[in-house]
């Protein structure tokens, strides 16, 4: 969960080019149980140190009238700072290269559908996970947001024709990515570049989730996407894979009014 919350941030910061400095967090409960306290703040530290950000503090309150015994409450923010001129997005246009990077699950989003479709297949928390069989359910599911900052940022450093990148977070593909272009320019999408980790596909059938509502709500296994600047694609995917990543081609910068991202392709889970 610790990671989890600095992922959300750290990872924004990077799609605007800049690299976290630090982090801060608020933890609330009824009271304050001290073995979760430090699994969650262990997390938050695993976290920082991942995305090389510093850990300044944060506060932590005890309100045992507005908080149910055994519950509590999260929230943190991080500070980046990029060179003005080399701000993301910039410069995308129609043709540029859409690059997927994996994600290590389904992430920080799309988990009221998940505790629903637990609760129709009717398996405990603490029940083997049906697609990952030497984990239970709830560790399954909970398995850490990737932190896409270190390899990132060395690729920004090697290569300029970067020119966006959308974090694949709540409302999925049809939300993310219209957010870093601008006005009359779209994607299209190709459905059958990448397959979807076992999570998703159980999720789907489990669910009866149709694939449209899969691509709104969750990552379906691209967690990042990266725009490279078309005349330039194979030194960004070269870039990408020497710091590491597995970039996967899943589409490219159209010209877009009314439908901004359009699918072609079927998802195969």
């Amino acid at each position: 969960i610790g990671i989890d919350l600095v992922a959300m941030c750290v990872n924004d910061l990077i799609v605007q080019g800049a690299e976290p400095l630090f982090f801060l967090d608020y933890y609330a409960a009824a009271k304050l149980d001290p073995n979760v306290a430090t699994s969650v703040v262990k997390g938050i530290a695993a976290g920082c140190v991942e995305a090389g950000c510093a850990l300044l503090g944060g506060e932590t309150a005890e309100m045992p009238g507005l908080y149910a015994r055994g519950d509590y409450d999260l929230a943190g923010f991080a500070v980046g700072a990029a060179e003005r001129n080399r701000l993301l997005p910039r410069d995308v246009h129609a043709g540029d290269v859409l690059f997927g990077l994996p994600s290590s699950g389904v992430h920080s989003n799309g988990y009221s559908l998940v505790r629903n479709v637990v609760k129709h297949a009717g398996l405990a928390w603490s029940a083997t996970a049906p697609f990952a069989r030497d984990l239970n359910l709830a560790k399954a599911l909970l398995t850490p947001t990737r932190i896409y900052v270190k390899p990132l940022l060395a690729a920004l450093k090697a290569t300029p024709h970067i020119v966006a990148l959308a974090h694949i977070t709540g409302g999925g593909f049809p939300d993310n990515l219209p957010r870093v272009l601008p006005s009359g320019l779209g994607v299209a999408l190709d459905l059958s570049t990448f397959a979807p980790p076992p999570v998703f596909r159980w999720l789907a059938e489990t669910g009866g989730v149709a694939a449209s509502e899969m691509l709104r709500t969750f990552n379906c296994g691209i967690g990042m996407v990266v725009v490279a600047s078309e005349p330039a694609a194979s030194e960004v995917e070269s870039a990408l894979r020497a710091v590491g990543e597995k970039p996967v081609r899943i589409g490219e910068v159209i010209e877009a009014d009314a439908e901004r991202v359009v699918t072609h392709g079927t998802l195969t889970f």
